[in-house]
């Protein structure tokens, strides 16, 4: 079967990559990219918790929004980077990347296709219901929010998302959630004690890990400026301990 499906959703069928695991199944995992799109390393990780025992379903959600995978990371890239003229000449692309994203409409679009992906999983007989989120970037951000629209949920692993719901919101979550973070990476960093105060006054059982010397996208492995082996490998880890407690 190839790993590209199609998965059913209420405005059309939906592009993903599905990995499976050669043996026994030990749950779902709905897994979304980061800003870039379904490129190459998110299918990558797919595979990685797939040899770990899950199914795992990575739809493509910027598949009319987003930017050819080579362009996607020569832009990563400049993001990260140390020069610092390098990055502001990259930030009006960026912001043109964004825009639409920011758009309420997509939004509450993305996150009704996110359910899709999270209902194909929960009806899959070997995953028998056993099914969490995970994902870097908008995929943290959507991941938070699936959190909040799905009761059904059994974890919430978000890396480096935002988190911009009320705390009627927030209340609605149902699932534990253990969020990462880099330190260096200031924007989330700076809203973090408000979200844990926020999180706390909803009854959600949150936990965040910040890693020092760490920014945004501490995880990829395919950005050579922000990537950081020891927070990636730890956070891979606590990953995968979160999930055989909770999911598996």
């Amino acid at each position: 079967m190839s790993p590209l499906q199609d998965i059913p959703t209420t405005t059309g069928p939906l592009s993903a990559y599905v990995a499976r695991p050669d043996g026994p199944v030990r749950g779902g995992l709905v897994l979304i990219h980061e800003v870039w799109g379904l490129v190459s390393h998110t299918r990558d990780v797919a595979d990685r918790f797939a040899r770990e025992g899950y199914v795992v379903v990575a739809p493509d959600l910027l598949a009319d929004h987003g930017i050819a995978e080579e362009d996607g990371a020569r832009l990563g890239e400049a993001l990260m980077g140390p020069d610092e003229e390098t990055r502001n000449e990259a930030q009006p692309t960026f912001r043109a990347l964004l825009a639409p994203l920011r758009d309420p409409a997509f939004g509450a679009l993305t996150t009704e296709r996110v359910r899709a992906c999270f209902t194909f999983l929960h009806d899959d007989g070997e995953v028998a219901g056993r099914v969490g989120i995970t994902g870097f970037c908008f995929g943290g951000t959507y991941s938070f929010s699936l959190a909040v629209h799905e009761p059904r949920l059994l974890a919430c692993v978000p890396f480096y998302g935002h988190a911009d719901f009320s705390g009627e919101e927030l209340s609605r979550i149902t699932a534990p959630v253990l969020a990462f973070y880099g330190e260096e990476d200031e924007g989330l960093i700076t809203g973090l004690p408000a979200l844990e105060t926020a999180m706390a006054e909803a009854g959600v059982d949150f936990t965040a890990a910040v890693y020092p010397g760490a920014g945004h996208a501490f995880f990829n492995d395919s950005n050579r400026f922000a990537y950081r082996p020891e927070a990636a490998q730890d956070a891979w880890a606590r990953t995968l301990d979160f999930l055989a407690r909770y999911v598996a």
